[in-house]
């Protein structure tokens, strides 16, 4: 019993002693929060606006700092891509502005995104205000950004990582792995280019699936590479060859191109800056960090009687309330909420998303079908499938050149793993049920013709769904539709030519739109949804971690899933 009573003692010892550490973590990271707060950091009267996208990223919506990452001491700075570019027109007009210092290495920042960006940093050049940008280590994605500069120099320094080689989107395909391992996937789709099952029921892509990508990676860079020549007064066809024969590659080659204006090293950098600056040492010049200066200058304007709510739909639809993605039932709810104010005249629906469920699709959609004011849709990176979904009947759609949309296209995928239990774990199945077909969707036998054709009916259904509140939403004939859908994914600019989307802008030009479609001069912009608190945000993140929801992950797997998703998206370094 003395024994028993000192393992109790010790148990509780141990829940007091844990206890004790998450509340110091707590107060960690609440207190880092805190004194990281809004308005805390004093600005300097004057100075030069420092961007160093490898210190913030821009972002669809601001989000608090990772909890976990904020208790290692790694402070992550994001801003939302609206706030960002209202600071970049605030700074256009601020008399404390000397000129715009840009540093594009290590941007986690989107190529849609950053096309957003770059027209900001063109409108505040128009103000007179230079931007200087610096780059190490030159991507594809950086230097697009990068170009909009008036100087662009270059280290000297050998041995950076620069990847001016082109842009490549790249799928894998598992089906002879699977086979290996007795997998079978089977897989029902409608459109001949809705890839997303492809890589488990193929070794290789189709032929629709080939022209596809290789339309929508060459559409994305006739708008870089147009760009960045344009800027640099090079000809589009010199720049394909320099790419195409690997000619950037040290920081003379940019130089001798014509792709920088200078190579040197940080020091001669630092006295052009404060030449710049008007300041005789560097040591004089001020940097005013970007993210304060959005946090101190960008405010609500409460004063303006009209709001426009911004609704943010950045992730995978999914259903449920889940708080990291775009949750079917969790957005019906924010939608009440916008619909319950009164005070509310416009909408804009900012749509990053590949898509997901279709159910969790239909309950946005109906729920934005029910607002009663003008609803503008803006793309960002993705709007395609789900996010076209929810998205087609807006009043007007705005999408980046290099949004990836459409993608009308719905499959199905339920794996099958009868030959892994039997030759590999060597398990043995029996099924009690009561009819026929009880156990088609529990992984451990193929579908017979009869179950195929039931989950065909489904996705044949949806299908026609899709194509019918695209036609009536975009006013194109469902013939058409079908032509132009099919799975298709498109970029921005050529969906503009087929009717997908309305005009090539950006969030700015969205909310600029609502506005005027409201008659109001002045608005009082509202995001939605409200971004989590740090504390909401770490019991989000503690909340995922019990294995509850492991179980739940698990069981979600061998469920029947028929969705309309994207499968993939181009990254751009």
């Amino acid at each position: 019993m003395k024994q028993f009573f000192k393992m109790l003692l010790a148990v509780i010892c141990g829940l007091l002693i844990v206890n004790l550490l998450i509340f110091f973590l707590f107060a960690g990271i609440i207190g880092s929060a805190s004194s990281g707060a809004k308005g805390s950091t004093v600005l300097p009267r004057t100075g030069v606006l420092a961007i160093d996208l490898s210190e913030v990223t821009i972002t669809e919506q601001e989000v608090p700092a990772d909890p976990m990452a904020m208790a290692q001491g790694k402070m992550q700075t994001t801003l939302g891509i609206y706030k960002a570019v209202q600071a970049i027109n605030i700074a256009a007009k601020d008399p404390g502005v000397k000129f715009i210092y840009l540093k594009t290495d290590g941007s986690m920042t989107g190529i849609s995104t950053a096309g957003e960006l770059r027209k900001a940093l063109e409108n505040f050049r128009r103000s007179g205000k230079a931007v200087i940008a610096w780059t190490e280590a030159p991507g594809i994605g950086g230097f697009y950004l990068s170009s909009v500069a008036d100087k662009i120099y270059m280290s000297d320094y050998q041995g950076g990582n620069v990847s001016m080689v082109g842009l490549c989107a790249q799928s894998f395909y598992l089906k002879d792995l699977l086979d290996k391992a007795g997998l079978n996937m089977q897989l029902i789709r409608h459109g001949k280019y809705k890839s997303a099952g492809e890589m488990y029921v193929r070794n290789s892509p189709s032929e629709e699936n080939k022209e596809q990508y290789d339309r929508m990676v060459n559409a994305m860079w006739e708008t870089i590479g147009t760009t960045i020549a344009e800027s640099r007064g090079i000809s589009v066809e010199a720049l394909d060859r320099m790419v195409n024969n690997l000619e950037l590659c040290l920081p003379e080659d940019f130089l001798t191109a014509g792709l920088v204006d200078g190579v040197f090293s940080r020091d001669s950098l630092k006295q052009r800056l404060a030449a710049l600056a008007v300041e005789s040492d560097f040591k004089d010049v001020k940097f005013i960090p970007f993210a304060d200066y959005a946090n101190a200058k960008v405010l609500p304007n409460f004063r303006a009687k009209d709001k426009i709510a911004v609704l943010y739909t950045n992730g995978e639809i999914i259903d449920g309330k889940d708080v990291n993605n775009v949750a079917g039932d969790r957005f019906t709810k924010v939608i009440d909420q916008i619909r319950a104010d009164k005070g509310i005249k416009a909408v804009v629906l900012r749509v990053n998303s590949p898509g997901g469920s279709v159910m969790a699709s239909e309950k946005i959609k109906h729920e934005l079908d029910l607002l009663e004011v003008p609803v503008i849709a803006s793309y960002g990176e993705l709007a395609a499938s789900g996010g076209y979904w929810i998205s087609n009947n807006c009043d007007k759609i705005f999408s980046d050149p290099t949004t990836l949309t459409g993608s009308i296209g719905v499959f199905g995928l339920i794996p099958e793993a009868s030959k892994t239990l039997k030759n590999v774990a060597h398990v043995g199945i029996y099924s009690a049920k009561t009819h026929k077909h009880a156990d088609m969707t529990r992984l451990t036998r193929p579908f017979d013709q009869a179950e195929y054709n039931y989950m065909l009916r489904s996705i044949e259904a949806i299908y026609d769904k899709f194509t019918g509140i695209v036609s009536e939403g975009r006013g194109i004939e469902k013939k058409r539709v079908d032509e132009i859908g099919q799975g298709r994914v498109w970029a921005g600019t050529d969906a503009l030519q087929i009717g997908l989307v309305d005009e090539i802008g950006t969030l700015e030009d969205a909310i600029n739109y609502a506005a005027s479609a409201i008659g109001a001069e002045d608005v009082c912009v509202l995001e939605y949804p409200k971004p989590l608190t740090t504390m909401e945000s770490l019991m989000a993140a503690f909340g995922q971690t019990t294995e509850h929801d492991y179980v739940k992950a698990f069981q979600k797997l061998a469920e029947p899933q028929v969705v309309a998703r994207m499968p993939y998206q181009v990254v751009v370094y």
